[in-house]
């Protein structure tokens, strides 16, 4: 009986057991901190052994197999013995690719992937397919191989997953775009960050599709460089494309082998330029599934959005308040900003993970009347905007919410959407976000 060990006990991990353990692997998880009670209770349930608070070397050493968490670097010194030893290291997603024949839909990017990734899965539920949610959203990949049977499964794939997957392979991939984020993974090297997200066309063949966006110039530098298997079905916002997705005259049209599709942007229930990138994305992925017009339009103006991405919290004395907990880069700021039209009380800061405010300039100048920090370390932000607007500093959601109340008056907007990670005082961006929602319905 082959040995797995799993290294990390959170959502990944827990699934990637179970999988092993259906599978009639001899599993032990392994996690130095501590587990969540509901995953302590899922590895009970199953017979699987399990030790928190650190690694036993000796156990994780002695596996034939490791599925490694994609929040442990490749770098950490247990993961370096196991190369140095040749222990095969892999993903969650690739372990269960091994296992699973359903068609796979998987998109990344450094921006929009979770929305788009929720947008498709709506379109084909709508669709009537059986359809499976995973990847670095929702339920475990591997949980789901190992307990349901889904026909396909449309994933969202981290650059972090992604580094670890070998011989898996995208019927559709979908690149959203590229811009630089998690550099301090990437040794401060972009063109590492680039390769990692390419991983995604890895062993795609002729008959796959890969969407991406041609506006996206670090993408088509890439596409120029390498080659892709996969038929290439662009979208962009600037001129047309033989057979891919593009706007014109206010209006979406996507064509894919001879059949088109058309919506007006104002009917699309995702406002803001970068939803009509995700949702071209979406659109392109349901005519590939011969999906028809009526549902594609029927799911691109009732999908709702999800938590923690430009979703508007509640109005208090003519305030606007946005949780956009989940931009943890200086892109997805930058969409935000430029999705909104009010004078804007900014909320940024948190764990710096490389940040060149730059692009933020002219929107900053142009929209926010104020910025307050939330989190420990906020030197370069302050450095960076203190000449350009006020800036102040909180540390908890509360004490930020109510300087922004006192900051904004009606007609304003207050926007988190802090360009930064969120361990320096929170447990992640949803802890970020839910605590920011708490407190504003507390005003």
């Amino acid at each position: 009986m082959k040995r797995a060990v799993i290294l990390g006990g959170g959502e990944s991990g827990v699934g990637a057991a179970v999988l092993a353990k259906v599978k009639d692997y001899d599993v032990f998880l392994s996690d130095s901190g501590q587990l969540k009670e509901a995953y302590r209770e899922q590895l009970r349930k199953w017979e699987i052994p399990f030790e928190e608070g650190g690694h036993t070397v000796e156990r994780v050493l002695d596996a034939d197999l490791v599925v490694k968490s994609p929040g442990i670097p490749d770098n950490a010194p247990l993961v370096e013995k196991l190369h140095a030893q040749d222990t095969p290291v892999i993903s969650e997603i690739e372990f269960a690719g091994w296992y699973d024949t359903a068609r796979k839909i998987c998109i990344t990017g450094s921006n929009g992937k979770t929305t788009t990734t929720s947008l498709i899965y709506y379109l084909l539920q709508n669709a009537g397919f059986n359809v499976g949610l995973g990847g670095n959203i929702g339920k475990s990949y591997a949980m789901q191989v190992a307990t349901e049977k889904h026909d396909i499964y449309v994933l969202e794939i981290s650059s972090f997953q992604l580094d670890n997957m070998y011989d898996f392979k995208a019927d559709i991939a979908v690149l959203m775009n590229i811009t630089p984020d998690h550099l301090d993974r990437y040794d401060h090297c972009f063109q590492n960050y680039i390769n990692a997200k390419f991983r995604i066309t890895r062993n795609m063949r002729p008959e796959d599709c890969f969407i991406f966006c041609s506006d996206d110039e670090v993408t088509i530098g890439e596409l120029n460089k390498i080659v892709v298997q996969a038929r290439k079905l662009p979208f962009t916002q600037y001129g047309q494309v033989e057979e891919g997705a593009w706007l014109e005259d206010d209006t979406v049209r996507v064509r894919y082998d001879g059949d088109e599709f058309d919506i007006l942007v104002e009917d699309l229930s995702l406002k803001g330029r970068h939803n009509v990138y995700n949702s071209m994305a979406a659109a392109i992925t349901g005519k590939i599934m011969n999906i028809t017009n009526e549902t594609i339009r029927k799911s691109l103006t009732t999908f709702e959005g999800v938590e923690h991405r430009m979703e508007k919290v509640l109005s208090v004395g003519g305030v606007l308040y946005i949780n956009d907990s989940k931009a943890t880069n200086v892109n997805s700021t930058w969409y935000a900003l430029e999705s909104v039209n009010a004078p804007t009380v900014l909320i940024l800061g948190g764990t710096d993970k490389g940040n060149d405010y730059s692009p933020l300039a002219d929107l900053v100048r142009e929209k926010v009347k104020a910025i307050v920090c939330l989190g420990v370390d906020n030197r370069k932000i302050k450095d960076f905007f203190g000449g350009m607007v006020p800036v102040y500093e909180t540390l908890s959601a509360e004490s930020c919410v109510n300087k922004c109340a006192e900051l904004a008056v009606p007609g304003d907007i207050v926007l988190l959407s802090p360009c930064c990670a969120s361990f320096d005082l929170f447990k992640n961006y949803e802890d970020r976000g839910r605590q920011f929602k708490e407190a504003v319905r507390k005003l």
